[in-house]
Parts: structure tokens; sequence; C-alpha cells
């Protein structure tokens, strides 16, 4: 196995084109890596550089101990698993697992062996004598996985497998796909641009946007802990409400933003966590709220400072929750980043984002609530999970200049 490091990686194409600018991580050994980000973000170019598909403009590329860029692809050590299957039709799944292995002239003794190991760990022993035409989308991606896995590469490369399946076989396939690399311990890198496939597989999740790295960590701190608009706005399903509003002190020295007639009050925690936010009071702020972080105050403990008033405009029902769409009087943000959030979501011109200069909010509910479309809605805010943003730069606003907690 193997780590994979990028150093001022770059792609620039003969048009001008810059795909991937200034890329640097290290990908550690065993370690399973997600890129992510938005159509044309430049993580496929990126995965095409570490794999000697694409050629590198700008960088270098360290695979183990070994600088790759000149390296011819055949040559890396690294296997890809594509978004089609790219499987040979007149072979059937035994021929095709071992296609590579035949290739490179091992003894036939160790071609059946290891075929036969890899179709233990994709459950494929049934389907061994079958042509490609006879399996199931999930089944012909295990076997272009496990035409992967029998190399026994140093690195797996994995460019968005899941997208041509259905949504039930992507849920299967995931856990699959995370059981195998956890068994094998190899170091991966794969691509997708569905967030919830990166934070259920990936160790770590690095977001791309227009070919820059905005931030690489845990699932987990990304979404507790983004640093911009825009990874606020593309980790979580659905997103995070963003709003701007404005950030008041009272005579009390209690912190507060207001939302239609209502307004927030901050508990202490948030002013402990986020001391910057002293400097921006009096001003206007960006603030993120997560769907998951409010519900039917009628199911809730709701203390001062925590509800939101309006009327339900949309309700759906989700079985597992519910998700509830209100209006708020509150500007909303139109950003660099906003817009490139829209744009991918397909959602930019699309009224029911906005009425006139409200904003719509979306809450995740339990399913117990009885709030119906047209009825009035009380929603309690965690408030203890608020996010800000300065709006000019769109940087969470968490820590004072020089302050290094």
């Amino acid at each position: 196995m193997a780590e994979v490091v990028l150093t001022g990686l770059g792609k620039v194409y003969g048009d001008g084109t810059r795909a991937v600018d200034d890329l640097n991580l290290e990908i550690r050994d065993g370690e399973f890596l997600v890129l992510v980000g938005p159509s044309g973000c430049g993580k496929t170019t990126a995965l095409r550089m570490i794999a000697g598909l694409e050629h590198i403009s700008e960088g270098t590329i360290h695979i183990g101990e070994k600088v790759v860029n000149g390296v011819p692809s055949r040559d890396r050590d690294v296997a890809m698993v594509f978004q089609s299957y790219a499987l040979y039709p007149h072979l059937n799944v035994r021929e095709n697992i071992g296609f590579g292995l035949s290739l490179r002239k091992l003894p036939k003794k160790e071609i059946e062996r290891r075929v036969r190991e890899v179709a233990e760990v994709l459950e494929l022993q049934e389907h061994l004598d079958r042509k490609p035409r006879a399996l199931s989308g999930g089944q012909r991606q295990r076997v272009a996985m496990g035409r992967a896995i029998v190399r026994e590469p140093q690195v797996f490369l994995m460019d968005e497998p899941l997208s041509n399946l259905d949504a039930k076989l992507r849920v299967q396939m995931r856990a699959q796909i995370a059981r195998v690399q956890r068994d094998l311990g190899v170091t991966t890198v794969y691509v997708t641009h569905d967030q919830t496939e990166a934070m259920t597989l990936g160790d770590r999740v690095a977001v791309m946007k227009r070919g820059v790295l905005q931030q690489v960590g845990p699932p987990q701190e990304l979404y507790d802990r983004p640093v911009n608009l825009f990874v606020a706005g593309f980790i979580g399903s659905p997103g995070m409400n963003l709003v701007t509003t404005r950030l008041d002190r009272d005579a009390e020295g209690r912190y507060w933003v207001a939302l239609n007639s209502d307004a927030l009050l901050l508990p202490e925690s948030v002013l402990h966590q986020r001391p910057a936010l002293a400097d921006h009071v009096g001003e206007d702020v960006v603030l993120g709220i997560r769907p998951e972080d409010m519900e039917d105050v009628a199911l809730a403990d709701a203390q001062e400072g925590q509800l939101l008033h309006s009327v339900a405009d949309l309700v759906e029902a989700m079985g597992s929750d519910v998700l509830v769409h209100f209006p708020i009087d509150a500007e909303p943000v139109v950003t660099e980043d906003t817009k490139e959030l829209a744009l991918d979501a397909g959602t930019e011109d699309l009224p029911s984002l906005t009425k006139g200069r409200d904003t719509v909010m979306v809450g995740r509910f339990s399913p117990r609530t009885r709030i119906y479309e047209g009825q009035p809605v009380a929603a309690w805010v965690d408030t203890s999970r608020l996010h800000f943003f300065d709006p000019e730069t769109g940087s969470s606003i968490w820590n004072r200049s020089g302050d290094q907690r």
C-alpha cells in the first residue's frame, strides 16, 4: 500500500481553462479519501492526473516514495473503477475479473486463486460463468470492482462508480465498497458529486469548487465547522438555510438576530465558540440554520429566543421525518458561493427559493408533527447550533484575527 501526495497540482487546458489550481493533498496509506463538489469543479481531472490519464500542467504527484509525473499509467500500480462498467461483453465474469492478470501472463493457477478470492469478497461466486448481459447493474459494478481488486494495486481510484445505479442499489453498493476497502486497507481516492456518498464513505472528505480545494477533513468536521458558505451549503441534505440578518446586542449584553417578527437569542456557548461575532455587532451577517436543527415547537422544549413563526408553504412527508417549507421575512443570501450552489442544484431560476425579499426555510421535523400546508408554523430552533458567515468574504465567523483557539 502507499500514500498519495499532491503538491501544487494544477491543470490548464490549451484554451486557458484552469481545471485544477494549486491542489495540495496528502492521502494517507490505507485512507479512504473522497473528492466531492459540483460538476466541473476539477475532481475528476485531479483523479485522472493521479491515474496518469491526464497530463499534469503544474506540481507533483507522489505515490509512495516515487514521483510519478512522467510515469505511464500502466506503471503506476493503481487500479481505476469508472462510472461505466467497461466490461468485455464476450467474456464471462471469471474472465473479466482475471483479464488484466492474463495480460501480465501470470500462471493460470495464480489467476484462478485470485479470481476465486475476489469473487468471495464481492459475493460473485454464483455468477462466475455468466456474461455481463445476464447481470444486474449492481453485479456489473461489482465485477468492475473485482477487476481492480484482483490486481492488488497500491491505490484504488474510483470515478463516480455508483452514478448509474438506482437509489436502492447505490445504498447497498456504498456499504459493500466501504466494507471491501476497510478489509483490504488499500489507499482509495473516490470521486463523487453525491455529498451523501462522500459523508458515508470517506475517512476524510475534500470539497472542491472551480478547481480550488475549499476544505478537507473528517465528514463530521465539514458538517459542524464548514469554513465558508460554499462548504456549508454543499454539505448536508437538504442544504443549510442561509439568510441575511443583523446582529445586535441588548442592554444586558445578550446577542440577538432578528428574523420575521421573531428574534433568536445566541446562547453563551455560541459566543464562546465564535468570539469574532463581537466584531460584527450592529452589522449584517449571514445566518445558517440546518434543517435538522429545527423542530415543531409542539414536540420541543422551547426557551426564550428559540422560535420562528410563519405559515407552511409546502409539507413533504418522508416517512422518517417531515420537511416543512415556510417563508420568513429575511433577505436572501446572494453571493458567488450561493449562486454556484444554486446552479449546481438546478434551482437558480426557481421562484420557490425566495418570495420577494422573503427566504423560504426548510425544517426537518419529526413525523409526529401535525403541521399541514397553509397552517401556522411555530419552529423551534436549536440556537446552540447556529452558523455565522461574513457576507463580504463568505468565510465562517469563528476566531478573531490572531486568536489561535
